[in-house]
């Protein structure tokens, strides 16, 4: 099992979308959809861009760059020219903060 790695505070994340930075990963992003928090990958697939400068609303990203959408919730390129999915991290909220799941290949010096 892969451990848990803190990405936030759940207040960090009182608002809808968040950029995160956390040592040993690529930059995140938080998303509150209807209270439950997401953490995909911040920068589109299609071209280098901070999905948080984009638009959120629902449970969709748009990239700022192309207009490109992605569903936050799974990740999934919703439109053009948006075709590979974001990366997207198993979420465990716990005592006020927000944890990820560290991929198999990541390095991250902190643990839960």
């Amino acid at each position: 099992m892969n451990e848990l790695i803190k990405v936030c505070a759940t207040g960090d994340v009182a608002g809808d979308m968040t950029a995160l930075e956390v040592q040993g990963f690529p930059p995140l992003a938080a998303f509150n959809v209807d209270g439950r928090i997401y953490i995909t990958s911040n920068v589109c697939t299609h071209n280098t861009a901070l999905l948080t400068d984009g638009y959120f609303e629902n449970d969709i990203v748009e990239c700022p760059l192309h207009g490109g959408t992605f569903n936050v919730c799974t990740g999934k390129a919703l439109s053009f020219p948006c075709e590979i999915a974001l990366q997207t991290y198993e979420v465990v909220v716990q005592d006020g903060a927000v944890f990820v799941r560290a991929p198999a290949d990541a390095s991250c010096p902190k643990k839960a």
